[in-house]
């Protein structure tokens, strides 16, 4: 195979992992919106967990059937995950609450500075460089998401601070996975198993303190067959999003996981538009969604039309050394 087939090879990985976290991250948005607003079930914690368990348990499985492989425990583990586990939990936490603080299109706005601080984290601490072009195209679609809700500025400082935490949160955890990813030994799935393992005992016990955990336990659906088959989709959902996170950051960078992400907003708002009915039209919010959408296809243009590629496209599942070069290309919840 010749120098050009390995770059157009790349060039599919890069766009058919991208579109994968696309995909998967719109499908469990349809499935929780279900069993939280259709059969009302009263605990986001607890599905977290399920999600974590489902993680796990599909992992250790395919492990032990040497269907995929990663290291075994031992003490080396927390020095390789860390702090992915605290920022895990921290992005779920900050996100519920700002979600429940603002309205929509200032939860949208403020959630777009995830993309500036993605491209910041990765310039700091993966010594990225990123080309004006990039940039602009970044700077486009927080300029767009600011249009689009300035008919809606209300201020609530605790909703701000929760939100902007999440911001943090979110961007760390997507450079942090890039940076472990590379970790010897660990690989996607490793990074995937041990992060869930460690976080939900944790999770777990602050659920049965809080209380949450009875009251999802004695949650009146678990009499219906159909809420069941939801809720365990969820739980399979909540894995191949992981994985399809961790996939896209693989064969991409962070920001550009974040990108396609926030893409995937616009375009899920675009569906509201002409086919959901609860969209209330107004020309700044439609003048910004149309900034949003350019800047998203140029960013996405310039990522997945590059002629240069990372030298780590290889099909390597476990011991990936993942060498970051001075270009964005290479290879990011809401």
């Amino acid at each position: 195979m010749n120098l050009n087939d390995d770059i157009k090879d790349a060039k599919l990985m890069k766009f058919l992992s991208a579109v994968f976290y696309a995909f998967s991250s719109f499908f469990i948005i349809v499935v929780n919106k279900s069993i939280l607003t259709h059969y009302r079930f009263p605990s986001y914690m607890f599905l977290g967990i399920g999600q974590m368990a489902a993680t796990v348990v599909i992992l250790y499985v395919a492990k032990m059937n040497k269907v995929v492989s990663f290291q075994d425990f031992d003490r080396s583990i927390f020095q390789k995950i860390f702090p992915l586990p605290l920022l895990y939990v921290g992005n779920h936490v900050t996100g519920l609450g700002g979600t429940k603080k603002l309205s929509l299109p200032m939860f949208t706005v403020l959630r777009k500075f995830t993309i500036l601080l993605t491209m910041i984290m990765e310039s700091r601490i993966l010594r990225k460089s990123f080309p004006p072009s990039l940039v602009c195209s970044v700077l486009a679609i927080v300029l767009g998401a600011l249009v689009a809700a300035s008919s809606d500025l209300s201020f609530n400082a605790e909703g701000y601070t929760f939100v902007l935490m999440n911001d943090f949160f979110t961007a760390a955890s997507g450079v942090y996975t890039k940076k472990t990813l590379g970790m010897e030994g660990l690989g996607k799935y490793g990074v995937l198993f041990y992060n869930a393992f460690i976080i939900i005992i944790p999770t777990l016990l602050a659920s049965a303190y809080t209380g949450d955990l009875q009251q999802a336990l004695s949650f009146d659906g678990w009499l219906s067959l159909t809420f069941i088959f939801y809720f365990l989709l969820s739980c399979v959902m909540g894995f191949i999003l992981m994985y399809s996170i961790i996939l896209c950051s693989y064969y991409n960078t962070a920001l550009t996981t974040t990108v396609v992400g926030a893409i995937k907003n616009v375009a899920v708002t675009y569906v509201g538009i002409f086919a959901g009915g609860d969209y209330i039209f107004s020309w700044p919010n439609f003048i910004g969604l149309n900034i949003c959408v350019s800047g998203g296809l140029i960013y996405s243009y310039i990522t997945f039309n590059s002629p240069s590629s990372e030298p780590n496209m290889k099909p390597v599942e476990d011991k990936v050394a993942i060498h970051i070069t001075g270009h964005t290309q290479g290879l990011e919840k809401t």
